[in-house]
């Protein structure tokens, strides 16, 4: 091997290690670093969900391609120090990355797939990540993380099947002008209050209404009982470890200890 060859392999070495560290060190280096990507992915988000109601074109393209690139290097970055890239990429929200990805460096092959559209929307996912990061970084997100995963799980079901309805009905309903009138149906629809004012049209609108009604019935109401009522609170078991257990719980369901549960009365 040339000297040329052991410096590419030293300096390829020392970048991995250098990444490995950024994402799993424990320095305050890698924590500001993770902190940094969690702010990013944050904005960013709030960027696709704000960029959804306005009319755009060529004035963002610049800020779109930017975080596009951004996108692409922090996936490359992690897959780099994954022991399973493969399993990883082909993840529900690895796929969403590089469909978020492709939308946003090749915008003019989005713009001729209307589909594509629902592509900013699947970023919403990467809300996922970011709990899972914030847990082993904030006590609060560990003790309310039940109900912000219930708040996540509803925006996300919430902005997504909008997308859909955006893009399905815009072409041929003039009821749907902009996204803003399909977050309007969708969420009459979701807390079936069901103005009549909006409505889809044609088969495909049709199931596409029954199905948001299904959902509004069952996994919207349920995702707001667990946001303003959680069922279940975290109380470790000092016997089996179990860490959810009934708010009003005396005994522990796994292996019957007695549970002291700090509360604050009952009704």
């Amino acid at each position: 091997m040339t000297d040329k060859q052991q410096s590419s392999q030293g300096f390829w070495s020392r970048l991995h290690q250098q990444i490995d560290h950024l994402y799993n060190g424990s320095s305050s280096r890698a924590r500001n670093f993770r902190w940094a990507l969690l702010a990013f992915d944050a904005i960013t988000i709030a960027y696709f969900v704000a960029a959804s109601f306005v009319h755009h074109g060529d004035d963002w393209r610049v800020i779109e391609i930017a975080i596009g690139v951004v996108y692409l290097l922090e996936l490359i970055a992690r897959l780099s120090i994954s022991n399973k890239p493969i399993r990883d990429i082909f993840h529900p929200v690895g796929l969403a990355d590089l469909i978020v990805i492709f939308s946003l460096l090749a915008p003019s092959l989005a713009q001729n797939f209307s589909f594509l559209r629902i592509a900013r929307s699947l970023r919403l996912l990467r809300s996922y990540h970011m709990i899972k990061s914030l847990r082993k970084q904030s006590n609060f997100v560990r003790k309310y993380e039940d109900v912000i995963f219930s708040v996540v799980n509803l925006l996300v079901f919430i902005f997504v099947i909008t997308a859909v309805v955006y893009v399905s009905q815009k072409s041929s309903n003039p009821a749907i002008n902009d996204y803003v009138d399909a977050l309007y149906f969708t969420i009459a629809t979701l807390t079936t209050t069901g103005f009549g004012d909006i409505t889809l049209i044609g088969t495909s609108g049709h199931i596409l209404a029954v199905l948001i009604m299904i959902f509004g019935i069952s996994l919207f109401l349920r995702l707001l009982q667990t946001i303003f009522r959680p069922g279940k609170i975290r109380h470790e078991c000092p016997s089996c470890g179990l860490n959810r257990h009934d708010s009003d719980a005396v005994h522990c369901k796994h292996c019957g200890e007695v549970l002291h549960i700090t509360t604050e009365g009952t009704d």
